[in-house]
């Protein structure tokens, strides 16, 4: 029970891999407030889980993101560990892609993790210790054409866990980011539309398979713990072997 009496937020709590991390807390003791925009889907997310609360957040709402925390603190008393893993993905041509698509990417991946870690943060400040993990991607440093908005937004992210992490480095609060390659979740399956989608993305995973959530889920108990208490600013990338790829590799039928 390694969070034990801890208090996590997580966004884009109501499935895929922030579900998975909610999971997880929970299974380690933390208390968990779970974050999202489908508020049916968060509310039967919760309820799946013990020590568990849903809350309604878009994160690319200041008042909205300030409100989450301040709900967690009235409810639970304390943030330990917020993981901004809300995310959304526009697809399209980089000369057709639409300037609504490429602002509504970034107002939710990128400047929804600014406001929620900031409003976290200051409370873990006040508190002299957190842990606030943003979920990065292999696209912030490689990158596909027609997903623009996304990428650019991933490479924010991974530049605002570098300026958090040296900014709040002597006030207690260590900042962190995960960087997911090909995941199993209904993000992925925008993605992989076909067996030809699917070869293309394997043949340049050298491990040869998709990774699980529960993966990434452990990555993020790591994070949140004092097993990774020295490490601050970096981004732990769980890719498969992914970007230490120089060519393709055979995929299984």
């Amino acid at each position: 029970m390694r969070l034990e009496n801890k208090v996590a937020i997580v966004t884009g709590a109501a499935q895929g891999i922030g579900f998975g991390i909610a999971e997880a807390f929970a299974a380690e003791g933390a208390r968990v407030v779970l974050a999202d925009v489908n508020a049916k889907q968060g509310v039967t997310a919760a309820e799946r889980l013990k020590n568990a609360a849903f809350v309604g957040c878009d994160v690319g709402d200041g008042e909205q993101a300030s409100r989450l925390v301040a709900e967690t603190v009235n409810h639970y008393g304390r943030v330990d560990i917020c993981v901004n893993n809300a995310g959304i993905l526009r697809t399209g041509d980089v000369l057709e892609i639409s300037e609504d698509d490429f602002d509504e990417v970034l107002r939710v991946n990128l400047k929804g993790s600014f406001l929620l870690s900031q409003a976290a943060a200051r409370q873990m400040v006040e508190q002299g210790a957190g842990s606030i993990i943003n979920m990065s991607s292999v696209n912030a440093v490689m990158t596909i054409p027609n997903i623009l908005p996304y990428n650019v937004s991933k490479g924010g992210l991974n530049q605002l866990t570098r300026v958090m992490a040296v900014a709040l480095a002597d006030r207690g609060v260590r900042v962190n980011a995960i960087g997911p390659g090909s995941i199993l979740t209904s993000m992925l399956d925008k993605v992989m539309v076909d067996d030809t989608a699917r070869h293309k993305i394997l043949s340049r995973t050298p491990m040869g398979r998709f990774g699980e959530v529960s993966e990434v889920a452990k990555i993020a108990v790591f994070l949140a713990t004092d097993d990774s208490s020295y490490i601050t600013g970096q981004c732990i990338y769980c890719d498969g072997g992914r970007m230490a790829l120089n060519y393709v590799v055979p995929v299984a039928d």
